[in-house]
């Protein structure tokens, strides 16, 4: 939700068809290394008996989604790079990560 990386992030977008290295060099570098390092720390919970799935990298790739998929869209697609605020940011992902522990988290 940095000002400065929505700015970034929305240049790559709409960069991406005529400059599809430029995209394709963004996901691989930036979001693809997160969520292979996440799912990597998700199968560390599973095998402590934390998290239960058969697929950690799929586990990472709902929490992605659901973390900030509303307020980064809000974001990008308003233009408004100062979107919500700290305390409605925090209840954002509260609630997301009660949501997720209740489909991923200890029966």
């Amino acid at each position: 939700m940095e000002p400065q990386v929505l700015r970034l992030r929305r240049m790559v977008l709409s960069s991406a068809n005529r400059f599809p290295d430029l995209g394709r060099t963004w996901y691989e570098q930036g979001f693809e290394r997160s969520l292979a390092a996440m799912a990597a720390a998700f199968q560390g919970l599973v095998n402590q008996g934390l998290l239960f799935t058969d697929d950690p990298q799929l586990a990472a790739d709902h929490f992605v989604v659901m973390l900030p998929w509303i307020p980064v869209n809000k974001a990008m697609f308003t233009g408004n790079d100062n979107y919500g605020n700290k305390v409605d940011l925090e209840e954002h992902a509260a609630a997301t990560v009660r949501v997720y522990l209740s489909a991923y988290g200890r029966p």
